[in-house]
């Protein structure tokens, strides 16, 4: 027997609840119903009735369409239906559920400054959903501490009425942060425990994360939201948001030296190539590749006082990298010639369908370059359709998917990797490693007829936490 006759999402505006609904709706078996109890409307704003219950019978007594709920599930073995529930919604279905222990209850949260400020942009645009990040509306907006302390009075009013009937009543709930409901195995883990045996395989792409910026450029008093929030701390206000997802080691992409115990862990777009060679040129044979989780702990276990490394190269860069080896190219090994048309089509991308003419000059290569940078931003703030390929991900989340087996020993840098590869390979004792002599970047000088200012900059906003964590300046 189901642990639950039907299911409960604690949430407010602004905090995923539209997000989270559509990821429930993709089950097999479950059922969201939207805002059942909203006072205002019955599910949805454009909706009469859920169910065959109208919104003047529920008005006039919520458990009717309360008990309907939970026959959408009862006796049927998978099934279970559910609401979304605000701080504002009908206080009497609220008692019922939380003393209710066959209703399972859903906490979802998100940081109260975040859900406020998001909130203001919706009013001040008109725009509460997006499906297409091309129509997206942004506004700078106003904070007003009296107007927030209402807001946050609000919320943590709410969550202490559910947190103390959860308690005095022996139930647990499961809780879900905004962030988290980004992560597909946290959604079927949701589902597991609610007693669903249906898993999804990809998260529901339709909505579009809205104004993903830092609080600082969507705040046009943001110097005084600060003052006003001084006594706070709970808030971290200057945190990049960050929306890519977690990433695994990537282990089979890992290189090692024949004989040298040094192994490399290629962060894509990089000076892969250079150091592969290097590393090949080290001990006159062929790199080792092709790791399994066994066979790399069985290499570390016959190399005692081995050295781990990766190579950090700047984002400008290495963005242009990506886009001349995996986007610019209509065929061959390293083409996405999928992700190219998407671009085409999605984003205007200026290339032309086909392999590119003898007009494609350094202008042009530059306007398309720009493009695939605006793509970055928008890509990396899951404001896309498109995958996140590891080729533009950033390089951090990249090293903290590194972390997952062990972290690299030494994190070096591009611009000085001669000179770390020496220092490197004398550490275990090869002080006569060859020379890096190939060009680490086959894509510099096309960069260096294109770079401006205005590239830079977008750069910067497709990657800030690299150019803030790993101390970047300007390319040039």
């Amino acid at each position: 027997m189901a642990r639950f006759d039907y299911f409960i999402v604690f949430a407010e505006m602004r905090t995923g609840s539209n997000f989270l609904e559509s990821n429930l709706n993709a089950f097999d078996g479950v059922s969201c119903l939207g805002e059942a109890f909203n006072p205002h409307f019955i599910g949805y704003p454009d909706k009469t009735e859920i169910l065959g219950v109208s919104q003047s019978a529920r008005d006039a007594n919520p458990t009717i369409l309360l008990d309907r709920i939970k026959a959408e599930s009862m006796g049927r073995p998978g099934v279970i239906a559910g609401f979304r529930f605000f701080n504002d919604h009908d206080p009497r279905v609220l008692d019922q559920c939380l003393a209710d222990k066959r209703c399972a209850k859903i906490v979802l949260t998100r940081n109260p400054i975040d859900s406020y400020v998001s909130r203001k942009i919706a009013s001040a645009t008109g725009q509460w959903k997006l499906t297409n990040v091309t129509h997206a509306k942004s506004q700078a907006v106003r904070f007003n501490a009296a107007e927030f302390t209402r807001h946050l009075d609000a919320l943590q009013g709410f969550q202490v009425r559910i947190m103390g009937a959860l308690q005095r009543s022996g139930q647990t709930a499961f809780y879900v942060d905004y962030e988290d409901i980004q992560d597909l195995e946290v959604m079927n883990g949701l589902a597991a425990w609610l007693d669903i045996p249906a898993r999804i395989e990809g998260l529901d792409k339709k909505l579009k994360k809205q104004n993903p910026e830092p609080l600082d450029s969507k705040v046009a008093n943001y110097d005084e939201m600060v003052d006003a929030l001084a006594r706070l701390d709970r808030f971290n206000l200057t945190r990049t948001p960050n929306f890519e997802p977690r990433r695994g080691p990537a282990i089979p992409t890992y290189l090692a030296a024949s004989k040298t115990p040094l192994l490399y862990l290629p962060v894509r777009s990089g000076p892969e190539k250079a150091v592969a060679d290097w590393l090949a040129a080290l001990d006159g044979a062929d790199v080792r590749d092709r790791f399994t989780n066994k066979t790399l702990r069985t290499w570390m276990t016959q190399h005692p006082g081995h050295r781990s490394f990766t190579v950090l190269r700047h984002p400008l860069a290495r963005a242009h990298g990506a886009f001349c080896d995996h986007i610019l190219p209509v065929d061959g090994p390293g083409a996405f010639t999928e992700m190219r048309q998407s671009l085409r089509r999605s984003f205007a991308l200026p290339l032309p369908e086909g392999a590119i003419g003898d007009d494609y000059d350094l202008a042009a290569h530059r306007a398309a370059f720009g493009v695939f940078l605006t793509f970055v931003k928008a890509n990396l703030n899951g404001q896309t359709h498109l995958r996140i390929d590891p080729a533009w991900a950033s390089q951090l989340v990249l090293l903290q998917g590194f972390a997952g087996f062990a972290p690299p020993d030494m994190i070096l840098r591009e611009q000085t990797l001669a000179k770390d590869l020496f220092r490197l390979a004398e550490q275990v004792g090869r002080p006569d490693a060859p020379a890096l002599t190939a060009s680490t970047d086959p894509h510099r000088s096309v960069l260096e007829g294109i770079y401006d200012p205005a590239l830079e900059g977008a750069a910067r906003d497709a990657y800030p936490r690299d150019y803030e964590v790993f101390g970047f300046g300007n390319w040039t």
